[in-house]
């Protein structure tokens, strides 16, 4: 059988020109794998702080993700709190691309799922720049994304998106934590700043091109280091490099033993994690919300880092990451 799956999470970007290649991407991936049957969920999970009284007992659901780890680990989240709370739970998690899982929840062949604030804005429905505040830029998405027949529950401040890492034996040096304090250290000392990058990366306006400008940060060409993205971490682990893109919520950054500068100057995107629901469902059930909300207000950037290391450094199932975590955070309880 053909695999649908990809190992690439979507791009983060405000340009309109990638944003409609990842939709004819995500649609070639619907044309050509169509819609998971998925598998049910077996668990023997029981309430703990959520799901007391069952309140979605008799509801038959369908949860679904992007793949990659950290959407994946997302999905598999809220598939165990509605099986905790009484659904069956349908587990169609892991969809090639964002578009496959967000043509799922719009025309409801999915309930339920994780989506970003930045990729709906941008890359759904359709703007070139983002809003830099979190709250409007959510409300903005609530917005417009009724039309579309999609509920946005309020987010988390989970949120994955671009900035520079340094390790921290470096960092002990330098004492850098925002990347004004890495423009100021590229003015004042150069030769002691190099930058990892991937190629893309490296020459767009959303990228580091873009962030030179908004930081005033001068680097020449011999101190910009182009490479494969999965090699960006390592390097900059060993100090080949200063600094390195990194997306915030990746695993490895705990692992490695990096920290991450703060875009002090908010010039990158916000890519606040958000449950989304099938307005239909969400009109049948709203105690979903109810279920939910304890969970997006828990889950923040360390919390993803965490989690995403398990999967992706320690090599553990998603589901099993997913469900240890609600049990030890109280939401559910073995069965």
């Amino acid at each position: 059988m053909r695999s649908c799956r990809t190992t690439s999470r979507t791009a983060l970007t405000t340009r309109t020109a990638l944003a409609t290649l990842t939709v004819l991407a995500g649609l070639a991936g619907l044309a050509g794998c169509g819609l998971k049957s998925g598998s049910p969920m077996v668990d023997n999970v029981e309430p703990g702080r959520l799901g007391a009284g069952k309140p979605l007992k008799g509801a038959s659901l369908t949860v679904t993700s992007k793949n990659f780890s950290e959407n994946i680990i997302l999905g598999e989240m809220i598939g165990l709190i509605f099986k905790a709370a009484g659904a069956e739970v349908l587990d169609r998690t892991n969809l090639p691309g964002s578009i496959s899982a967000r043509e799922a929840i719009v025309k409801g062949d999915a309930d339920a799922m994780y989506e970003y604030t930045g990729t709906a804005w941008i890359t759904y429905l359709g703007h070139e720049k983002p809003i830099q505040n979190s709250q409007k830029q959510w409300a903005a998405v609530r917005n417009a994304d009724r039309a579309h027949g999609v509920v946005w529950l309020p987010q988390s401040t989970l949120n994955n998106t671009y900035s520079l890492g340094i390790n921290q034996a470096n960092n002990k040096k330098y004492k850098l934590r925002t990347l004004s304090d890495a423009a100021a250290l590229a003015r004042k000392n150069p030769s002691a700043v190099s930058v990892c990058v991937e190629n893309e990366f490296a020459s767009r306006d959303d990228g580091l091109t873009g962030m030179q400008k908004a930081y005033d940060m001068p680097l020449s060409a011999s101190q910009i280091k182009k490479m494969d993205a999965g090699i960006v971490y390592t390097q900059v682990a060993k100090g080949a490099c200063l600094l390195g893109e990194v997306f915030t919520t990746d695993g490895r950054i705990q692992a490695l033993h990096l920290d991450i500068l703060a875009d002090d100057r908010h010039f990158f995107p916000l890519y606040n994690a958000a449950p989304v629901i099938h307005a239909a469902t969400f009109k049948k059930h709203p105690q979903i919300a109810k279920l939910l909300d304890p969970l997006s207000k828990r889950l923040n950037t360390k919390v993803a880092q965490e989690l995403n290391a398990q999967v992706d450094v320690a090599g553990e199932d998603p589901h099993n990451v997913a469900k240890q975590w609600l049990i030890k955070e109280g939401f559910i309880k073995k069965g």
